[in-house]
């Protein structure tokens, strides 16, 4: 069998690296003025994030006993944060 060894190419890229950047700042820029654009001018973020904890509050609600046990037991160990007292509301 014959033995097979990788030479690598050799060019005028072996003797030095060439450095490369490239500045997105505009096309960020862009983007967000698009998100902007696309959430339109009645979106109030205090108003999304008080839907958020109503939406929060009814899904810890109603809780049979284990998914209350559940529940704390997350909230003890940290995962879930502390809600209505410590307690799913009822």
């Amino acid at each position: 069998m014959s033995s097979h060894q990788h030479t690598p190419p050799a060019g005028p890229d072996d003797a030095e690296h060439v450095d490369f950047a490239v500045d997105l700042t505009s096309q960020e820029m862009l983007r967000r003025a698009q998100v902007m654009a696309a959430l339109g001018p009645d979106w109030d973020p205090v108003e999304v994030l008080r839907g958020e904890e109503q939406a929060y509050d009814l899904l810890y609600s109603g809780l049979d006993a284990e998914q209350q046990r559940l529940y704390d037991d997350l909230v003890a160990a940290g995962v879930l944060p502390v809600r209505g007292g410590g307690h799913a509301a009822p």
